[in-house]
């Protein structure tokens, strides 16, 4: 009977642990407001988010993102019952934005920026997801991804999950004023300025170490900067030099954004003149990194 004890073990080490460390985690739905939505709240978050930018002015998706990992096609995120998500629930929307898990339980590709989302407020998603059922329902669907193995298989996002999907923030409060503390907020949660300004690892999961110090670029065309108040980024730029930026679209020495960087500055400059100063203020109190050369 030695042989069968050994298969069990074999089993429970290679087969049940697996299945149970990577299966979809789920939020609790008690965490919910119980409060009527803030939809202006929400179209700043929609803004701050850069939602648009992906998923189109309509929000019926169809872009097709290229990555050393396949293709991945972004969805239709209308209030369209079918295409889109208008028969989801707050608590699904939340599962899907601070969890990566969709309403029918599988796991998200981290194309889609939980790993950032995550670190959001309850009530915030809510308000979100109010104000995207104020728009037009769009009955597109758009294509499945299309990955090599073995990134095609979902369950093992949970390994990827484990390694990187965290909640806390990347800069402690301890090294922030209470302004930068919100824009801590809009950079590492809500806007996702990591997704493309720090350095990825060779499984995709940004490297923490490296915050916001450069990477490169998605589109596969340079470097996405570095800006860190180091020299190699935003050291000469002034905490008014930032939000001026985010606000105009024109740097310190009067040149103008560029590339993809200009729907994100059309996006900010939308919100409140205070969030972009909170932004500006937390950009100049991350930790000074050199420019990652990878």
């Amino acid at each position: 009977m030695e042989w069968v004890k050994k298969a069990f073990w074999i089993i429970l080490l290679f087969v049940v642990l697996p299945w149970v460390l990577t299966r979809p985690g789920s939020f609790d739905a008690d965490r919910l407001p119980n409060r009527n939505p803030d939809i202006a709240n929400g179209e700043r978050l929609f803004h701050a988010g850069g939602c648009a930018s992906c998923h189109g002015e309509d929000l019926a998706g169809g872009l097709e993102l290229n990555t050393e990992f396949g293709t991945f096609r972004v969805p239709n995120i209308t209030p369209h019952p079918e295409a889109g998500i208008g028969s989801w629930s707050d608590a699904d929307m939340a599962n899907a934005m601070l969890r990566g898990v969709s309403p029918e339980g599988r796991h998200y590709y981290p194309a889609f920026p939980y790993a950032s989302y995550t670190r959001m407020e309850p009530g915030d998603i809510v308000d979100l997801r109010a104000y995207l059922d104020e728009f037009e329902p769009r009955s597109d669907r758009n294509a499945e991804h299309e990955l090599a193995f073995p990134f095609n298989l979902r369950r093992a996002v949970g390994f990827w999950k484990l390694l990187y999907l965290k909640q806390r923030p990347v800069i402690s409060a301890e090294d922030l004023g209470e302004h930068a503390r919100r824009g801590r907020y809009l950079v590492e949660a809500v806007g996702h300025c990591g997704e493309c300004h720090t350095p990825r690892s060779l499984l995709g999961g940004l490297d923490q170490e490296r915050w916001l110090s450069g990477a490169a670029n998605p589109d596969g065309e340079g470097r996405v900067p570095n800006i860190t108040p180091h020299e190699d980024g935003l050291a000469d730029w002034s905490v008014e030099d930032i939000a001026y930026y985010l606000e105009s679209g024109f740097t310190p020495d009067f040149d103008t954004v560029g590339g993809s960087m200009v729907e994100v500055q059309e996006n900010f400059a939308r919100l409140p003149r205070a969030d972009l100063e909170a932004v500006a203020e937390y950009l100049k109190a991350v930790p000074a990194q050199a420019s990652d050369s990878r």
